[in-house]
C-alpha cells in the first residue's frame, strides 16, 4: 500500500564494520508478558500512536515495552511464533528499533516523497538482538532549514516531521519555531517602540539569519498573525518532543539588538557588527562584558521558560559568519571574555542549562579562528555546560584542528544540504567513514553525539537514512547491501535490473561528498542554469560525479517493465532524469556562449535551442514532484490571514528561491522545480544570449555591464509579475524520461562545426 505522506525511507540497520559491528545476541528482557500494540501500554503510547498516524493499523502482533535502566540507548528484537517483540529503554530508540526491523524485511518505508506499507500476516522468526546507539545524542535540523523548509509549515506538516525524527532515533531536535514572540514581547520591555520592531523584524522566509544576527528589516515587516501561528506552533512541536523524550535544543540571547538601543542606551557598549555577505544594512551586537548583556539575557531566558517551559539546551550563536570585535593586543583575553560572559549570561537564569552552539564559524572563517582563538573562546566555560554542534564535517575537518574542543561536549555531524537546493548528491561511504574516524581518533575528546544538520529538507532521502543508522550499532555490511534492503522496503521489490541501475546511480551520484558547483567562485546556484548568467562560466569545468553513468542508470531505470515499476520508483527516476538532464543544459549553454563569442551565430543558435527544449521538457517533467514554484507559492499564501499579508508572503518566498538579498547570496536557494526552469531560469538565460547573439552579428564585445542591468531589472520585474499556471504531472513519467534522454542523445549527434 502507497501513502502519499510526506515521510522518508531508511532501510536496514547500520552499515559500518568494526564499531558498528553485527548486531550481538542479548538475553532477552526479563519484564512482564508484552502486550500487543492494540492494548493499552502504560509509555509506549507515542510510539503506538506515531505508528497509526503512519500505516493507519498497526499489526495486533506487533508488541512493544518500555525498560528503565538508565543505560545508554538501545532496543532489542524478536521475531517468534509470527509476533514481533520489541523492547527499548527509550522511546526513540523503541521507535526507531521497531523500524529498523520493518524496513529491513521489506514492510515499512516513510519518506519524505511518500510512505509504503505491507504488513505481513506473520513475523518470519527473528532471533533476540539487541542493538545500543553509538551516541548519546542524536541531533537533527540546521537552523537555516526553518527559512528553507519550514516558514510555511502548520501542525499537520510538524507532526509528520516529529514522527519521522522519532522513527529515525532523533533525541536532540533543534527547536526554533515561536522566537519572534518570545523577542517582540523582551524588546518592549525594554522600550523599543511597535513602530521600530516593525522596521526591525524580517519577513517570514528570512527569520533565521534575522535570529543569528545576520541582517534585521529584510523584506518585512513580519505581521503579528504570523508571530502569534508560531507562538501556538512552538508549544505543539515542544510538547510532542517531549511526549517522545526528545531534549530540544532552543534559542537563547547572544547579543544581537535593535539598532534603537543605542539610542535607548547610550552608554551601553554596542557595536555595529560587519556587512553580512553584501547586505546594505549592518546590525548591531552588545558586549558580553557590558551589564546590560546580562540583564537582557537574563530576561529573554524567563520570558522563554514562563511561555514554552525550561529546557536543558539552549542555543547562542554570537559570531556565526559574524566576527568577534576583538583588539589586536588583547585578541586571545577578549576571546576568553566573550565566551565566559556568553555562558554566565545563560547560568544565570538557567543553571542547570547547557549552552549549544554551532561549530561551523570555526570552519567558515578559519582565517580568524585559529587554534589559539577557539582555545581562548571555550577556556572559561564549564566541560559539561558547553556542547558543540560540529555540523559541517562534509566540508570541514574543524574538530581534528581544535583537539577535540579541549574537553567539551560535541556532536558529529554532517550538514549535506545547503540552501534547501536540491541536486541529487551525497557521498554515504564517506560518511560511513568519517564517524568511524572520529570515534575511534586520539583527538576526538568528549564526543558525545552525532547529527544531521541539512540547511533544508525534501531531497535526497536515501541520504538521510543511511545516516541515521551510523548512530546505531546494527547490521554490518558494505553499501550495496545496505542499498538492496533499503530499495526493498522503498519499492516493494528488487530484480538483477533494478539493482544493477541503482549500483550505476550509486557510483554516479551517491560517491559525491560535496557538490561544489552550487557556490563556484563566489556564485551560488545548484547547476549553471540556475546562476545568474555570466561569461565567467566559460571557464567552468563541470560538475563532480559521473554523468555518462547516471545517463545509463537513468535509461536502464526507465526501461524496467511494469511489473516493476512503482510510485516511489517513478518519482526517484524523475529526480535522477532531471538532475542529469540539468548538467547537460549547462554544457550546451556553454557551448552557446563560446560559440557567439567565436561568431558562430548558427551553431549558437542550434545549441541554444537545444538546451531551451531540454529545459522545457525537464520543467515540465518536474511537475508532479512533490514541491514545485507553485506548491512553495501557495503555500506561502495558504499562511497569510489577509490578501496583504498573502502578497508579502509570495513575494518572499519567490525571493527566497531567486535573488535572496545582498549582492552575494543570489541563486542561493535555487531549486531544481516545476515552474523556475521554465518562468525564471531560461527567460533570464535567453536574455543574455540574445545580448550575445546581437554582439557577435555586430562585431562587437558583450557589454557586461550593461547585460548585468538588465538581468537585474528581469529579476526584479519577475518577483511582480503574476506565475503562469502549473503544468499536470506528465501522464508516463517513464515515457517523458526517455523522451529527454533522447533529447540529450540528439545533441551529442549534432554538429559543432555549423
Amino acid at each position: 500500500m502507497y501513502l502519499p505522506k510526506f515521510s522518508r525511507a531508511l532501510v536496514a540497520a547500520c552499515v559500518v564494520s568494526g564499531l558498528l559491528s553485527a548486531c550481538q545476541p542479548a538475553p532477552e528482557v526479563k519484564s512482564s508478558e508484552p502486550v500487543a500494540a492494540a492494548a493499552q501500554l502504560s509509555g509506549v503510547t507515542p510510539v503506538l500512536e506515531l505508528l497509526e498516524r503512519i500505516t493507519g493499523n498497526p499489526p495486533a502482533n506487533l508488541h512493544l515495552q518500555l525498560v528503565q535502566d538508565g543505560e545508554p540507548d538501545w532496543y532489542q528484537l524478536e521475531a517468534r511464533d509470527g509476533q514481533l517483540y520489541v523492547s527499548a529503554n527509550a522511546l526513540t530508540a523503541l521507535s526507531y528499533g521497531t523500524y529498523q526491523y520493518l524496513r529491513q524485511t521489506g514492510a515499512l518505508s516513510v519518506s519524505w516523497e511518500g510512505n509504503r506499507v505491507a504488513w505481513p500476516a506473520q513475523f518470519a522468526d527473528y532471533p533476540t538482538q539487541r542493538v545500543t546507539s553509538l551516541f548519546a545524542q542524536r541531533a537533527y535540523l540546521n537552523v537555516c532549514a526553518y527559512g528553507y523548509s519550514s516558514p510555511w509549515w502548520g501542525w499537520d506538516r510538524w507532526q509528520q516531521e516529529l514522527d519521522w525524527m522519532a522513527l529515525h532515533g532523533v533525541n536532540n531536535p533543534v527547536a526554533m519555531e515561536g522566537q519572534e514572540y518570545i523577542w517582540q514581547q523582551l524588546w518592549r520591555e525594554f522600550g523599543v517602540a511597535d513602530t521600530e520592531l516593525a522596521r526591525y523584524f524580517s519577513g517570514p522566509a528570512f527569520t533565521p539569519w534575522q535570529r543569528m544576527g545576520n541582517i534585521e528589516g529584510h523584506e518585512g515587516p513580519l505581521p503579528d498573525s504570523y508571530i502569534q501561528k508560531k507562538r501556538v506552533l512552538q508549544k505543539q512541536i515542544l510538547k510532542r518532543m517531549s511526549d517522545y523524550g526528545m531534549k530540544p535544543v532552543v534559542p537563547a540571547f547572544s547579543g544581537y539588538v535593535p539598532k534603537e538601543f543605542k539610542t535607548l542606551f547610550p552608554q551601553a557598549n554596542i557595536s555595529a557588527m560587519p556587512k553580512w555577505s553584501g547586505f546594505a544594512h549592518e546590525t548591531y551586537w552588545l558586549d558580553p562584558a557590558d551589564p546590560l548583556f546580562a540583564k537582557v539575557a537574563k530576561r529573554f531566558i524567563e520570558l522563554y521558560n514562563a511561555e514554552y517551559g525550561t529546557q536543558q539546551y539552549y542555543l547562542m550563536d554570537a559570531f556565526n559568519e559574524m566576527l568577534p570585535p576583538v583588539s589586536e593586543q588583547h585578541r586571545y583575553q577578549d576571546l576568553a571574555g566573550y565566551g565566559e560572559a556568553l555562558y554566565q549570561s545563560l547560568a544565570q537564569a538557567a543553571p542547570d542549562a547547557v549552552w549549544v552552539m554551532q561549530g561551523w564559524m570555526f570552519g567558515s572563517d578559519q582565517h580568524f579562528w585559529d587554534l589559539a582563538s577557539i582555545e581562548a573562546f571555550l577556556s572559561r566555560v564549564p566541560d559539561q555546560k558547553l556542547m558543540i554542534h560540529d555540523i559541517g564535517n562534509d566540508r570541514f575537518d574543524v574538530w581534528q584542528k581544535a583537539k577535540g574542543f579541549y574537553n567539551k561536549q560535541w556532536v558529529f555531524g554532517f550538514i549535506h544540504n545547503y540552501g534547501g537546493s536540491n541536486p541529487v548528491y551525497a557521498d554515504l561511504d564517506y560518511y560511513r567513514d568519517k564517524v568511524l574516524v572520529a570515534m575511534q581518533h586520539p583527538d576526538k575528546g568528549n564526543l558525545t553525539g552525532y547529527g544531521v544538520f541539512p540547511e533544508g529538507i525534501h531531497s535526497n532521502s536515501v541520504a538521510y537514512e543511511f545516516m541515521f543508522d551510523l548512530a546505531w550499532q546494527g547490521q554490518a555490511g558494505v553499501t550495496l547491501s545496505w542499498l538492496e534492503h533499503y530499495l526493498k522496503a522503498r519499492y516493494g521489490q528488487t530484480s538483477p535490473a533494478l539493482l544493477s541501475a541503482w549500483n550505476k546511480v550509486y557510483k554516479a551520484v551517491f560517491s559525491t561528498k560535496y557538490w561544489e558547483p552550487r557556490w563556484w567562485e563566489g556564485s551560488a546556484g545548484a547547476y549553471l542554469l540556475a546562476k545568474r548568467p555570466s561569461l565567467e562560466y566559460l571557464r567552468y569545468t563541470g560538475a563532480p560525479g559521473n554523468l555518462a553513468l547516471l545517463d545509463q542508470a537513468v535509461r536502464e531505470l526507465a526501461a524496467l517493465p511494469a511489473t516493476e515499476r512503482s510510485t516511489l520508483l517513478s518519482y526517484d527516476l524523475v529526480d535522477f532524469a532531471r538532475h542529469a538532464a540539468s548538467q547537460h543544459i549547462d554544457m550546451l549553454l556553454q557551448h552557446s556562449m563560446l560559440a557567439y563569442q567565436q561568431h558562430k551565430v548558427a551553431e549558437a543558435d542550434l545549441r541554444r535551442q537545444q538546451a531551451k527544449q531540454l529545459m522545457l521538457a525537464t520543467d515540465a517533467l518536474m511537475a508532479g514532484q512533490q514541491e514545485s514554484l507553485f506548491s512553495w507559492v501557495a503555500d506561502a499564501r495558504a499562511y497569510a490571514d489577509n490578501e496583504a499579508d498573502a502578497a508579502l508572503y509570495e513575494r518572499n518566498a519567490r525571493l527566497q528561491v531567486s535573488r535572496w538579498g545582498g549582492n552575494k547570496l543570489k541563486d542561493y536557494a535555487s531549486k531544481a522545480w516545476h515552474g523556475l526552469y521554465a518562468q525564471y531560469y531560461l527567460p533570464r538565460w535567453e536574455l543574455m544570449l540574445d545580448e550575445l547573439k546581437q554582439a557577435a552579428i555586430q562585431g562587437k564585445v558583450l557589454d557586461e555591464a550593461k547585460v548585468e542591468q538588465k538581468l537585474l531589472a528581469f529579476e526584479q520585474a519577475w518577483l511582480e509579475q503574476p506565475l503562469a499556471a502549473p503544468l499536470a504531472a506528465p501522464a508516463d513519467p517513464y515515457t517523458a524520461v526517455q523522451q529527454i534522454q533522447q533529447l540529450i542523445s540528439d545533441s551529442k549527434a549534432a554538429p559543432s562545426n555549423l
